[in-house]
């Protein structure tokens, strides 16, 4: 019987700014179980001083040089996520400052989002969460709580997330539920992906695998996607499935639960 799925089978954690949270002599899904501690542990807040929680900013600001901006900045344009958003500060220009827009909401402050990265209109974050560097999160979009991103990430519109870890260049660009799951480098969702996390039964998810089944104890677990994994549009995973490298998943597909290798096609 397989003993583990370590993470170093789906992911490259080399340049992953959060790669100890992940341990090689574990299955990956219990960087999971360790997510709120960890975020606990390494959580730098830098929107305190924002000062509105709970309800919509009233107006846009900006994160830059460790301050909070409410004024004196001019928002140029270009693409977070190619690091091309351009802001210029008291005269200054840059494309590592931080874009709150009026009206996304910010929950708490046990929030740090990183630099160049947006928040638009709409888009309603809680903490614990982390974002990293040149990350959108569109308006509309629902980040509940316990969630690490990378950076390069898309968290689009509509799409609800919680207790899950994007690594860089991870996109769930419109209408995704995306629950107690791990996206590997440059995995993308498309529209109306659901990585379904709680089992019509309620005992432990079990992984199937060739070798037999692993408990991972958990009774929630969605997806864990490898590394350039794609999920065509309004395809569902079932809870407890894992997907290895460069996976394809054609749209409208029910994907089985269980361990599927690299490059695993399904249709």
């Amino acid at each position: 019987m397989a003993q583990r799925i370590p993470a170093s089978e789906l992911f490259d954690l080399s340049l992953f700014a959060h790669r100890a949270l992940f341990r090689e002599d574990d299955n990956v899904w219990e960087a999971l179980s360790r997510l709120k501690d960890y975020l606990a542990e390494h959580l730098v807040s830098n929107v305190s001083a924002v000062g509105s929680f709970g309800t919509p900013l009233p107006r846009t600001v900006v994160l830059w040089e460790e301050k909070v901006w409410f004024d004196g900045f001019e928002i140029l344009g270009g693409d977070a996520g190619k690091g091309t958003l351009r802001v210029r500060i008291r005269g200054t220009e840059t494309t590592e400052a931080t874009i709150l827009y009026g009206g996304c909401v910010l929950m708490d402050s046990r929030i740090q989002i990183g630099r160049g990265s947006v928040v638009e209109p709409g888009a309603l974050i809680k903490g614990p969460t982390v974002i990293g560097d040149h990350t959108e999160v569109r308006q509309g979009a629902y980040l509940r709580g316990t969630c690490l991103m990378g950076d390069r990430c898309v968290v689009g519109h509509t799409t609800e997330v919680k207790s899950s870890i994007f690594l860089d260049g991870a996109k769930a660009g419109h209408f995704a539920y995306i629950g107690d799951s791990i996206l590997g480098n440059d995995v993308n969702l498309g529209a109306g992906t659901k990585l379904a996390n709680l089992k019509i039964k309620g005992n432990s998810i079990q992984i199937r695998t060739e070798a037999g089944f692993l408990d991972t104890g958990r009774r929630k677990l969605g997806a864990v996607l490898g590394d350039g994994t794609e999920i065509g549009c309004n395809a569902v995973t079932n809870p407890g499935t894992i997907l290895g490298k460069k996976s394809l998943v054609c749209p409208v597909m029910s994907v089985r639960a269980g361990y599927h290798p690299a490059r695993t096609l399904i249709r």
